[in-house]
């Protein structure tokens, strides 16, 4: 019981850290894009910091209640927000990091390209695209609305099955075989177009460290663009995403084929659903030297 207690404690200050951690990246590039630097990627990497500030929200939420022993608190009401709103914004992580990751491939691609077309000319674009992605995400996951119910209304014979917060119970397997091929639909195809960009922003980084080499060879000084900077920064965050992604993906299906579930896997699972969520924001803090340039900037602003 104790050792729960301390898992469920340190679940929280994790969580906890990665919502200061988002919290303090958002900042920073809204100071960004209200400056002249602006670009489709601060907009991009605005929305997925939010989306991950939304993620530990509706984890923390049920997570912190059921550590101070509120399991019951939640009725069916909140527990079918508190789960579809987890369940979109995990939707609009993988859609986000996928447009990030192709949007930064396009802009460090040669003029001459015929890919540089597909390139969004303006903030307008990328915010439409925002859009298509909260509203197909919404849709995707809209059965957990009729589906999802709270613990208090859960019978003995369930339990085994529940999350010990919010539980699913669809009495249709056709409807429940629909939403989840959609979303493995949703999953392969945005990782499938993620490899893809992340492929090209590898060989054109390739490219780019053959010029460097020759040219510092030949005693000629070459300044690394911040293109090119960027794009290694959005390749750590894509790697990041695949990583926690299968990893779950493995251990969830460990924990379906296992009659014994162990505890360590458990908590495990539970630490990958919000992994990248957590880790996101110190990524972008190491790789853009451009956060910190702000955050003193407005330090020396109010001194």
């Amino acid at each position: 019981m104790v050792l729960k207690l301390i898992e469920k404690r340190i679940f929280i200050f994790l969580m906890g850290l990665g919502i200061m951690g988002n919290i303090f990246v958002f900042t920073n590039y809204m100071c960004i894009v209200g400056g002249t630097e602006k670009t489709n990627i601060h907009l991009i990497l605005i929305h997925l910091v939010v989306t991950n500030i939304i993620l530990l929200l509706s984890k923390g939420i049920k997570t912190t209640l059921a550590a101070f022993g509120l399991n019951n608190f939640l009725d069916n009401t909140v527990c079918k927000i508190v789960v579809y709103v987890e369940r979109v914004a995990r939707g609009l992580t993988i859609c986000t990091t996928c447009l990030l990751t192709v949007v930064q491939a396009l802009t460090i691609s040669s003029r001459a390209s015929g890919w540089k077309r597909l390139k969004p000319r303006s903030s307008w674009h990328i915010f439409l695209l925002f859009i298509f992605f909260w509203i197909f995400n919404s849709l995707i996951s809209i059965n957990l609305l009729f589906h999802i119910k709270s613990i208090s209304s859960m019978n003995t014979s369930l339990l085994s099955k529940s999350d010990k917060y919010c539980y699913f119970f669809s009495e249709s397997l056709v409807i429940r075989s629909l939403f989840i091929t959609l979303m493995v639909l949703r999953d392969a195809l945005f990782q499938g177009i993620m490899g893809g960009a992340s492929g090209y922003m590898i060989f054109l980084l390739h490219k780019h460290h053959q010029q460097v080499f020759y040219l510092q060879n030949s005693r000629i000084l070459c300044k690394i663009p911040p293109e090119i900077k960027a794009a290694q920064s959005v390749l750590l965050l894509m790697l990041c995403y695949l990583l926690v992604y299968w990893t779950d993906y493995f251990i969830s299906f460990y924990l379906s084929l296992s009659l014994e579930a162990t505890s360590i896997a458990i908590n495990v699972r539970e630490f990958l659903t919000i992994a990248y969520a957590i880790l996101c924001p110190f990524l972008l803090i190491h790789r853009d030297g451009q956060l910190i340039k702000c955050w003193h900037t407005q330090q020396e602003r109010h001194t």
